[in-house]
């Protein structure tokens, strides 16, 4: 199918309440991740290597610099040949709410798909970190004549709880779906995994339309597609399948918690990351600005010279790293550490200054905070659950533009 027979929404406005502080002043998918990027640009990068280029992204709550990113980074394609990735702010247009929920924002932009007349329309969520061909996808669903499919992935049983879980026949349909069950539904042969939605969703244009415009005059729906559509598309025995996405890949991680966000960073600069940044088959698209090259400067100290070093870390452009050591961390651009300062296991964002002997670990820095000398974080989590955030593994999140006083 040619790609302008598929339009593409990514689901872009949601509160992002479970990362606060790092969604404090920005929507979710403009929260930084892997040093140069936006978690946006991942779902956005699979978009454009999938070769479609008609999307809405739809943004709603703190959605400046998220909209600012996608204008800068994403002028990637040609309207002269009727592509375009388009920002959609919630507008109120078919009454007095808000989005209500994940079907409910399609919905409220259904003008676009009856704009366009597409034959598929693809649902997206702006805040995933996975590579995916939609293509493979797109044959699929094809193929198999199906009136909606969903992409799932294998996940341990235990992990039920914080998904959709699709039960499939011998054949890959859908017959049957929970939504964040205790007691799930295991994979035929395999009573300790599930397959868990991606929250992803194919479906046929005109049975996308019939299926929202039944759904937004319910008063008892939620208006979200796990919830209710694909229970209600199950129950009237429409054509679902599962598509399992390890036939591409296993690697696929929902950072919508301040944990997962955290551990999904650390993956990068794990021995054998299983997420490559540098794939040259699958480039992964950003904004870059134009800053000066990274630093690892030698500093005389105590009698004696102290190199700056980075080991198993990814650091960005613009950072000066002087007679300090960087290790298992992510640094975003302009990030600056002074001599005998120690990051370990670590995010740092964009425009932080660690300063002389300030020793970091297990920890958050967003962007524009100043680390006084001396200054120990994730040491004392006691001291720090005082004047930071503490996630319930024990990081520390340290606020955008936090001022630390100086150590007396």
């Amino acid at each position: 199918m040619m790609s302008r027979n598929v339009l593409t929404f990514v689901l872009a406005g949601g509160k992002g309440e479970r990362l606060n502080p790092l969604t404090r002043d920005r929507a979710k998918p403009a929260v930084p991740f892997g040093g140069n990027y936006r978690i946006i640009d991942f779902t956005l990068s699979n978009c454009i290597n999938s070769g479609l280029r008609r999307i809405y992204v739809l943004i709603q709550y703190k959605s400046f610099s998220l909209q600012k990113h996608i204008l800068a980074g994403w002028d990637v394609v040609s309207t002269q040949l009727g592509e375009f990735i388009d920002v959609i702010p919630a507008q109120q247009r078919l009454g007095q709410d808000w989005y209500k929920g994940t079907a409910d924002a399609i919905y409220q932009n259904i003008y676009a798909i009856n704009d366009h007349v597409p034959e598929l329309v693809l649902i997206l969520a702006g805040d995933h970190l996975y590579k995916m061909d939609y293509q493979k996808l797109i044959n699929a669903h094809l193929a198999n004549q199906a009136d909606v499919t969903v992409p799932c992935i294998r996940m341990p049983r235990e992990e039920a709880p914080h998904f959709g879980v699709i039960e499939v026949d011998d054949r890959n349909f859908i017959c049957g779906f929970q939504e964040k069950p205790q007691a799930p539904k295991t994979i035929p042969g395999d009573p300790e995994a599930i397959y868990a939605s991606m929250g992803i969703y194919l479906f046929n244009a005109k049975v996308l339309v019939s299926e929202l415009e039944r759904d937004a005059v319910d008063v008892r729906s939620d208006h979200d597609f796990g919830k209710n559509i694909i229970p209600k598309m199950l129950a009237a025995g429409k054509k679902l399948l599962a598509y399992n996405f390890g036939e591409q890949s296993n690697y696929w991680r929902d950072i919508g918690t301040r944990d997962a966000y955290y551990q999904a960073n650390m993956d990068l600069v794990r021995e054998k990351s299983p997420f490559d940044l540098y794939d040259k088959t699958w480039p992964l698209r950003t904004h870059h600005s134009h800053y000066p090259p990274v630093c690892l400067k030698t500093v005389h100290q105590g009698g004696k010279n102290v190199a700056g070093a980075a080991v198993d870390a990814i650091i960005s452009p613009g950072c000066f790293i002087e007679g300090a050591r960087v290790e298992r961390s992510v640094l975003s651009p302009l990030v600056t550490v002074r001599q005998g300062a120690l990051i370990q296991d670590s995010v740092i964002m964009e425009g932080v200054v660690v300063g002389e002997g300030a020793q970091i670990r297990n920890a958050i820095i967003d962007k524009h905070v100043v680390i006084p000398a001396g200054e120990k974080i994730g040491y004392d989590l006691e001291i720090d659950r005082a004047r930071f955030a503490v996630t319930a593994s024990g990081i520390v999140i340290v606020a955008k533009k936090t001022a630390i006083a100086e150590l007396s």
